[in-house]
């Protein structure tokens, strides 16, 4: 056991709960304990009062052996942390006892490049704080003994989702009921060092113009994730309604739905319920101004113990998807037997889409070179693998269908949507062949339809990383698992031209982090034929998903008159 005396990062305290401040002072006398079944004998992370896997209330923390398997890990290369200093391993390890259970951890006491899939490891502690509610941290080491003797680990085997899908629930569908009449966005760009709800208000006007209504004939709200401080919100609907003094009839502004465009979907069954005709939703940034407020110090960022989802990741300087995800990008590769030339095709493709954007952010020529002499961010994700953080705001009007043809321009048409959480809500605890909740909405998705993939015209799949945009392809039925390596053909398959065109406008990776909803902006602007320069030819349906992990969401958007014929 070490302490936190010796040498090393200084680690961020995490805030015991009730029902965690066993776990975290377990390490007291150097044993693991981790909460485990007593009906159905399964082990399971973090602590819940419910098992699991077969509900048994029979759960109670029990001693482990601390031996795991490292099933999933990321070198990480970048600072997030002021005094937690780079390189360090954050990995993803299954328990020997039960595989489902699962520590997002540090590897230690080894080089971080000698860290790989199936490696056995062990546990060690390092002790941060005495009291009552003493905090040991579980790091794991290098077990060369047992892998000596037993060879690597095994890994868990990928579960398949779908078929917890439940049938319709009704034959009539909400979204026949419902059309996007309206789009608009503000200004674009890094360090605006603009008011938020300012580029709300402007994409909302945008927005409410394009459909050709007045503000006194919306009687909805609809945002994504409410009032938020660290500069992915302008204040929420309480903020908008102020600025705009709208009456609406119904509003919503809640963080868990199915992805960011799940504030969207809501708006859909608002007006198909009948509680309004016309719903304005809206998404707005400011995380490049925030940042810099941050950095220059006229904006204090909050301090104290790791709550909520930090409380057991920000221990290991796990700060950034980046990480989390990188760990199920790694697990990926090494199930498959890929590298990385994917993942560069994804980010090459965003930047050609985004040099004939003038939008975007980054319009610079990129290669396929450029992509693999970037800096390293966290394995195995560099600077392109990454999105672009900005400034700016989109917001979308979701009409009653009946309305839709009074409109000024062609309505977009809802053809499904997908909202189904088939895994477990969490980053580390269910499958790590994809990004989490990439399966559920799109399997979801066709279930509400006839159409098929074959069908799709355009692609605008979530790229807050590279590996993201992999998973819903894989996903969304493209291609099988694991295939999407040859299914992108170094690009070919998903270029402006190709069969599936992904991202035409350059995606997050290029045009910038708009957190889904320039996605919905792209797709409708492909249907109406208004994408100048970058207008996929025929294009009259468009996938859109959203969603860099959980919750997440998917929508099958068409044109007015859409007949389906297929891809060839």
């Amino acid at each position: 056991m070490t302490s936190a005396e010796d040498a090393g990062p200084v680690r961020p305290l995490p805030q015991p709960t009730l029902a965690s401040a066993e776990f975290w002072r377990s390490g007291a006398d150097g044993v693991l304990r981790i909460s485990r079944c007593a009906d159905c004998e399964g082990h399971f992370h973090p602590p819940l009062p419910v098992c699991p896997f077969c509900r048994s209330r029979a759960v109670a923390p029990d001693p482990v052996s601390g031996k795991a398997v490292v099933v999933g890990f990321s070198v990480n290369h970048q600072a997030w942390l002021p005094k937690f200093p780079p390189p360090y391993v954050v990995a993803v390890v299954a328990l020997a006892e039960d595989d489902r259970a699962r520590l997002t951890t540090n590897i230690v006491g080894c080089e971080p490049d000698r860290v790989r899939v199936g490696m056995r490891v062990r546990v060690r502690f390092e002790h941060l704080e005495d009291g009552i509610d003493g905090v040991y941290i579980p790091l794991f080491e290098p077990d060369p003994e047992t892998e000596a003797a037993e060879g690597p680990g095994p890994l868990p085997e990928p579960r398949e989702v779908r078929t917890a899908l439940r049938p319709m629930a009704s034959s009539r569908k909400y979204e026949d009921r419902v059309a996007l009449t309206g789009v608009g966005q503000s200004r674009v760009g890094r360090r605006l060092m603009v008011d938020p709800l300012s580029l709300t208000v402007d994409a909302c006007l945008a927005a409410v113009a394009d459909a050709g209504l007045e503000l006194d004939e919306i009687d909805g709200l609809s945002t994504y994730p409410g009032p938020s401080p660290d500069g992915m919100s302008e204040g929420g609907v309480t903020a908008l309604t102020e600025a705009l003094q709208l009456r609406p009839t119904w509003v919503n502004g809640a963080r868990e739905v199915p992805g960011q465009i799940g504030s969207i979907t809501a708006g859909m069954l608002a007006v198909a319920a009948g509680l309004c005709r016309h719903v304005l939703c809206f998404r707005t940034v400011w995380e490049s101004s925030h940042g810099a407020l941050v950095r220059t110090g006229r904006w204090q960022a909050g301090s104290g113990r790791a709550t909520g989802l930090f409380e057991f990741r920000a221990p290991y300087g796990a700060m950034s998807a980046a990480q989390w995800i990188g760990c199920n990008a790694s697990h990926y590769m090494h199930r498959y037997g890929v590298g990385r030339e994917a993942l560069g095709a994804i980010a090459v493709t965003a930047r050609a889409g985004a040099a004939r954007n003038p939008e975007a952010l980054h319009r610079d020529p990129m290669t396929l070179d450029d992509y693999f002499n970037a800096r390293m961010i966290s394995t195995p994700f560099g600077l392109y693998d990454c999105d672009v953080p900005c400034d700016g705001a989109v917001a979308v009007v979701v009409s009653a269908i009946e309305t839709a043809y009074d409109r000024p321009r062609p309505p977009v048409l809802v053809e499904a949507v997908g909202t189904a959480v088939l895994e477990r809500l969490s980053w580390d605890q269910d499958t790590l062949t994809h990004l989490p909740q990439s399966r559920g909405p799109s399997a979801h998705m066709w279930t509400r339809t006839d159409l098929t993939p074959s069908d799709v015209d355009v692609a605008l799949l979530y790229d807050g990383f590279s590996f993201n945009a992999l998973s819903w392809i894989e996903g969304l039925g493209f291609c099988g698992p694991g295939e999407a390596t040859d299914f992108i053909a170094g690009g070919k398959t998903i270029a402006h031209d190709g069969d599936l065109p992904l991202n035409p406008h350059g995606g997050q990776l290029s045009a910038g982090r708009l957190h889904g909803y320039g996605f919905v902006r792209e797709a409708m602007l492909q249907l109406r034929g208004e994408a100048h320069g970058r207008q996929v030819e025929g294009a009259r349906l468009a996938v859109v998903t959203a969603g860099g992990g959980v919750p997440s969401g998917a929508m099958l958007l068409k044109t007015a008159g859409y007949q389906a014929t297929g891809r060839s």
